[in-house]
């Protein structure tokens, strides 16, 4: 494919998510409809939809109209570059410009740095000083981190078993467990290294959140909300701590399993009628459901979606999970919450709700990392009876 039809292409796939269909639906369905597109192809037609999507409220301005072809032209004026040399509508371009499709000013610091204009007071109050750098560090692709897995490996073999596949890779400050790809990160999942389970993709904020609990051998640990189990396997990664998962949505961790043979490591899997019969726990992981609004560079429609009714919803839902693993900690043990959001609402407000209603709690630690940091942004505060 030429540039301009992968520009085409990526107007097409924009036009599709913008009137409803979920991303990754729209990237599959035009992966199967153009066979002819080989594995650069799409790999470039992804990053513009993904650009795009994280800096759309920017490109609509430069581009003119918030449409695929909007975006696409204000994403190629964002670059320095002239959108005339690809919009030529030769064989397989997007049609040549007309008149109107100018860019115009923008109308608040909130459009320019690609914040919804309702969000941008909170995300000020939440970020302070660090609310222009993160919102500027979510215009772009978020790195890929690796978790070291400490069972089989140590940074450094990891490190030379990735360079011998041509994949390099460095230690990242936020963990010690944590290597940030520089170089082959589209190589990992078909590795030998990743194969081995000698490595696992996890960000490095994620890892740090882990990392943060004082774990012990013979702690009995639950990761309530699993998802794909990520947490779970660094949770696993500690000599002698029993690790048990859960999630509401079994089906998420369908992969773990096979995930955790890989990494020598073992999970027991909990469904959500039997979870009060393994109760207490020692340690309760809480990674719980929210804006996700410390990820929005991996998942940026998220970001769009966002709405002030949704965030009040999410803040009820992590209160209820708050206040329902309170039952399942053993004496002395810690409950430990935390989301993928940098948004005060979801963070401090409800740890500080949760400790007035239930006084004989109280927080002994408390950790943020910001996007703007060189990893994901996340939170977490250890609360203790």
């Amino acid at each position: 494919m030429t540039p301009a039809a992968r520009i085409q292409a990526s107007i097409e796939i924009l036009d599709q998510i913008l009137s409803g269909m979920p991303v990754e639906k729209s990237l599959t369905n035009w992966a199967r409809r153009s066979r002819f597109a080989g594995s650069k192809d799409r790999a470039a037609v992804r990053d513009h939809v993904f650009d795009a999507l994280r800096c759309q409220r920017s490109y609509a301005a430069l581009g003119g109209a918030d449409t695929g072809r909007g975006l696409m032209i204000g994403a190629l004026r964002a670059s320095g570059e002239r959108p005339e040399d690809l919009f030529t509508g030769a064989r397989h371009a997007p049609a040549v410009l007309s008149e109107c499709e100018v860019r115009r000013d923008f109308h608040s610091d909130a459009e320019s740095l690609d914040i919804p204009e309702w969000l941008w007071p909170r995300f000020q109050s939440s970020l302070g000083d660090q609310a222009v750098a993160v919102a500027r560090a979510l215009q772009h692709r978020a790195p890929v981190h690796l978790r070291v897995n400490l069972v089989k490996t140590d940074v450094a073999f990891a490190s030379k078993s990735l360079a011998a596949e041509d994949i390099t890779a460095a230690p990242h400050p936020t963990c010690e467990t944590a290597l940030e790809v520089t170089q082959g990160a589209r190589k990992i999942a078909q590795s030998r290294t990743y194969a081995m389970g000698l490595v696992e993709l996890q960000d490095a904020a994620s890892q740090a959140v882990v990392a943060a609990l004082n774990l012990r051998p013979g702690m009995r640990v639950l990761d309530y909300c699993a998802g794909g189990g990520g947490k779970s396997l660094a949770l696993a990664a500690h000599q002698g701590v029993e690790v048990f998962a859960h999630d509401v949505n079994a089906g998420r961790m369908r992969d773990l399993p096979a995930r955790a043979e890989r990494a020598g490591v073992r999970i027991q899997i909990v469904s959500t009628d039997k979870l009060e019969q393994q109760k207490p726990f020692d340690v309760i992981l809480a990674d719980a459901p929210c804006s996700g609004s410390g990820s929005w560079r991996r998942a940026p429609a998220g970001k769009w979606a966002l709405t002030e009714s949704r965030l009040q919803e999410l803040t009820g839902i992590q209160s209820n999970i708050l206040d329902k693993l309170s039952t399942m900690v053993a004496p002395g043990g810690v409950l430990a919450y935390a989301t993928c959001s940098m948004l005060e609402d979801e963070n401090g407000a409800v740890v500080a709700s949760f400790l007035r209603a239930n006084p004989e709690w109280s927080e002994e630690f408390r950790k943020t990392w910001f996007v703007s940091h060189g990893a994901d942004g996340f939170f977490t505060a250890h609360l203790t009876r």
